[in-house]
C-alpha cells in the first residue's frame, strides 16, 4: 500500500501577490479620499474627473518608481553583503570557520557532525558564502528582474484600484450621486479585497475585510469634511 502524502497548508505568497496587495490597497484608498475630498467642495464633476485621473496617473509612476527602487535596493544590499563575505571568507577564514560551527551547533549537531559539516562546508568558497549569507545574515538571494516587474505591477494595481471609485463620477449627474455610487462601489470592493487578502495571509477573513472597508472609509470621510471646512471658510 503506498503511504499517503500528507498535504501541509502553507502560505506561498508570491513577490507578484505582494505587489498587487501593494499597488491595489493604495489605488483603492487614495483616489476615493481624494474625489470624496473634491466632492465636498466642487460642483462639477468633470473636474473631479480630470483631478481624479491626474491623481492615478502621478499615484502609479510614483508607487512604481517606489517599487522599483526597493528591488534594486535589495539587489545592491546583497550584492555588497555577499562581497563583504567573501572578503572575510579569504582574510579571516579561522574567524569565518568558527562562526560556521557555531551555526551548526545552534541547529543542534553533534560535535563531530558539526566538524564534519563545518569541513564541508568550507571547501568551497562560492558554497561557504552562500550558507553565510542564509544562516548567518538570513538573506536570500533576490532576483535581479524583480524591480522592473515590481514596478509595472504595482504601477498597474494602483492605476486599476483608483479607477474603480472614480467611474461612478462619469455615470453621475453630480458630484454628489457619484460620491454615493462611488462610496457603495469602493467599499464593496474594499471589503471583498480586504476578505481575500487576509485569507491568503492567514489573518481573520471577516475582520481584515472590515479592516480594510474601515480604513478607506475613515479616509474618505477625513478628506471629504475637510474639503468642506476649507471651501466653506473660503465663502
Amino acid at each position: 500500500m503506498p503511504p499517503v502524502m500528507h498535504a501541509e497548508h502553507h502560505l506561498t505568497s508570491s513577490a507578484m501577490l505582494q505587489d498587487i496587495v501593494i499597488g491595489l490597497s493604495d489605488g483603492l484608498t487614495v483616489p476615493f479620499a481624494l474625489a470624496a475630498g473634491l466632492s465636498g467642495a466642487v460642483q462639477s464633476s468633470g473636474l473631479i474627473i480630470t483631478a481624479g485621473l491626474a491623481e492615478i496617473v502621478a499615484g502609479s509612476i510614483a508607487m512604481g518608481l517606489g517599487g522599483y527602487l526597493a528591488g534594486r535596493t535589495e539587489v545592491d544590499h546583497y550584492s555588497a553583503e555577499v562581497a563583504r563575505e567573501h572578503e572575510e571568507v579569504r582574510t579571516v577564514p579561522d574567524v569565518e570557520r568558527r562562526e560556521v560551527q557555531e551555526l551548526l551547533a545552534e541547529m543542534g549537531l553533534s560535535p563531530a557532525t558539526q566538524a564534519l559539516a563545518v569541513k564541508e562546508l568550507t571547501a568551497d568558497s562560492q558554497q561557504w558564502v552562500r550558507f553565510m549569507m542564509k544562516y548567518e545574515l538570513g538573506l536570500e538571494e533576490p532576483d535581479p528582474k524583480q524591480a522592473p516587474k515590481s514596478a509595472v505591477t504595482i504601477a498597474g494595481a494602483y492605476a486599476v484600484g483608483g479607477l474603480i471609485p472614480l467611474s461612478a463620477y462619469f455615470l453621475t449627474a453630480t458630484p454628489q450621486a457619484g460620491l454615493l455610487w462611488s462610496g457603495v462601489i469602493t467599499l464593496v470592493c474594499l471589503l471583498v479585497f480586504g476578505y481575500f487578502k487576509s485569507r491568503l495571509t492567514g489573518q481573520a477573513p471577516v475582520l481584515g475585510a472590515l479592516k480594510m472597508a474601515a480604513t478607506g472609509a475613515a479616509a474618505a470621510a477625513a478628506a471629504f469634511f475637510v474639503a468642506r471646512l476649507v471651501s466653506g471658510g473660503g465663502h
